[in-house]
């Protein structure tokens, strides 16, 4: 299961909650979509973006009270299957070392970390280096990175 979204919290008197969605896919918070949380899951009545957010009606959430009883609470879905070779799989990333295309080793990933521009990798050295210089992924193993000069000074 991928860790895709977090419920912010209540949205309005009718049971709606502010949604932070941490993917790009946002047919996660379809009509019918069930999404898993550490308390049971949550089936997508409708949802509408909002800001860089989503107002999303769950079933079985009627109220302002249980809205705000699921503040904090991190959805999971299921990997979905996109043939794309483009696409870089985060949770695909944990563990992988990190190297440059010369073979100098920079570090283990052990976070991404969101980003505005681009999403980045955080190496148990402490640098970071953002997505955007990833030129191949051999997943949970090891990733090639083309960086600038002086990054990891």
């Amino acid at each position: 299961m991928l860790d895709v979204g977090r419920i912010v919290k209540a949205h309005g008197l009718r049971g709606q909650v502010l949604v932070d969605l941490w993917s790009d896919r946002t047919e996660r918070l379809a009509p019918g979509s069930t999404l898993l949380t550490d308390r049971g899951p949550l089936v997508v009545r409708q949802s509408a973006g909002h800001q860089a957010r989503f107002i999303v009606t769950f079933e079985d959430v009627a109220t302002r009270e249980e809205a705000e009883r699921w503040r904090g609470v991190v959805l999971r879905a299921p990997r979905l299957e996109v043939e794309d070779e483009d696409v870089i799989w985060i949770d695909q990333l944990y563990g992988a070392t990190v190297v440059e295309r010369d073979g100098t080793v920079r570090g283990t990933v052990v976070e991404v970390e969101a980003n505005p521009a681009s999403d980045l990798l955080v190496l148990d050295t402490g640098h970071l280096v953002p997505l955007a210089f990833v030129v191949d992924v051999t997943p949970h193993e090891r990733i090639v990175v083309e960086v600038p000069e002086g990054l990891f000074e």
